[in-house]
């Protein structure tokens, strides 16, 4: 078969461009460590290094959600901390005024101290984060959360939104709670009810701690009232109990006899679920009640320590009947509040769950990104090794197909004839 001399040539010369341009494709893999720059090099593997980059990107994101939720929860955190220190603080400042050997002046003192307390739970409950957003606004973050009102109590600014931020591909976490959910509720589980003394009342009754008996009974969850009275026929004190709940108010009991100290059934005959006690001297038209933890009244903390400011400084002047409504305000102050803080305690717990989770979170996608990274890696990635076994190779070749050009140049008739 006879071939031609260009064809020699030009077949020779395609085949050292073809292993030149391989060698040099072989160069950038080394010099740059990127096996796959090019999707026409390694199609099937360009597609999925275009997932695994996809992947990575949301892994890196999601790390980033999770630091930003972390960071906010732990300012929650330590916020709740100081804000129950500070209620447990007031609380044992109402705790020293109940024994009753203060004077007007002592509760005058300790009125101006709680209005300092109060002050710093207001700063507490108004808190900002490093951007300048308040903790506990909900959505409304650039708004104060609470302002006060002329005649004591606060307002809320805030709404009740729940900020959440994506977590994880199927999980949003709340990095906030609402300044309603932590200052102006109280939970309804594991609260006492609150019972307190009309500031009306002209006898010197002081009312105590309510016991529940039975907590089936749903007349436990009623406001209850308890109205003195004296007995036409025998001038004896009777009180009556009655359920609030209902307009007229439905009576439980009625003219039963009062006795110091004895405790009061609240319900009606084999309804009972709980019991209040009442000491001293009740005057005829004087009424008592007992509201559920969660009534409007008694959520507020802030409405909570304004009563007892209130009430610390009225002056007794040796009055029983004054001493009589003090003691009731602070018992109703201190229950009221013992709610509050247990409320205050729950949330926190709440965040704490939040951040520990978080911190879980945190570990996996760490685990995931770092597995995706190195998949991504070793798809991307130049093997050393092998490519300079290949470049060596296509470089020999090259070199045997230079030579092998050359040989075949010499391989004409014309230097036999012309030597």
């Amino acid at each position: 078969m006879r071939i031609a001399t260009s064809q020699l040539y030009s077949s020779s010369l395609a085949t050292m461009e073809n292993q030149q341009a391989q060698l040099l494709q072989v160069e950038q893999q080394v010099s740059s460590g990127v096996s796959l720059s090019n999707p026409a090099d390694n199609p099937l593997g360009a597609a999925q290094a275009v997932q695994l980059s996809a992947t990575s990107a949301t892994l890196t994101q999601y790390q980033s959600n999770q630091s930003t939720a972390l960071s906010s929860l732990q300012l929650e955190d330590s916020t709740l901390s100081s804000v129950t220190s500070t209620l447990q603080a007031i609380n044992q400042q109402i705790q020293s005024a109940v024994n009753g050997s203060l004077s007007d002046s002592d509760r005058q003192a300790l009125a101006q101290q709680l209005q300092g307390e109060r002050s710093q739970l207001l700063t507490l409950a108004n808190t900002t984060d490093g951007q300048g957003n308040y903790l506990f606004s909900g959505f409304q973050s650039t708004s104060q959360v609470f302002t006060n009102l002329p005649g004591g109590g606060v307002q809320y600014n805030g709404d009740s939104g729940q900020r959440l931020v994506q977590v994880a591909g199927s999980r949003q976490i709340q990095v906030g709670d609402t300044g309603s959910s932590v200052f102006m509720s109280v939970s309804p589980v594991g609260s006492s009810p609150v019972s307190a003394g009309s500031s009306s009342n002209t006898g010197t009754g002081t009312i105590g701690a309510v016991t529940v008996t039975d907590a089936t009974q749903a007349t436990n969850s009623h406001p209850l009232s308890i109205q003195f009275a004296t007995d036409a026929t025998t001038g004896a004190l009777t009180y009556s109990v009655k359920d609030d709940s209902t307009n007229p108010p439905t009576t439980l009991s009625s003219d039963q006899p009062y006795t110091d100290g004895s405790p009061i059934d609240l319900g009606a005959s084999g309804q009972v679920g709980m019991t209040v006690a009442i000491s001293g001297t009740p005057a005829a038209g004087d009424t008592f009640s007992v509201t559920p933890a969660t009534a409007q009244q008694n959520s507020s903390v802030f409405s909570t320590i304004d009563n007892v400011i209130a009430a610390l400084q009225q002056p007794v002047n040796g009055s029983q009947s004054a001493t009589a409504n003090l003691t009731n305000a602070l018992t109703t102050g201190l229950t009221a509040l013992g709610n509050s803080i247990s409320n205050v305690i729950t949330v926190q717990a709440s965040v704490g769950g939040r951040e520990q989770e978080l911190q879980a979170l945190q570990t996996v996608t760490s685990n995931n990104s770092l597995q995706v990274t190195t998949s991504l890696s070793t798809l991307t990635s130049t093997d050393m090794t092998a490519a300079i076994t290949q470049y060596t190779q296509i470089s020999n070749a090259l070199s045997a197909s230079q030579k092998s050009f050359a040989a075949t140049q010499n391989l004409s008739l014309f230097q036999y004839i012309n030597p």
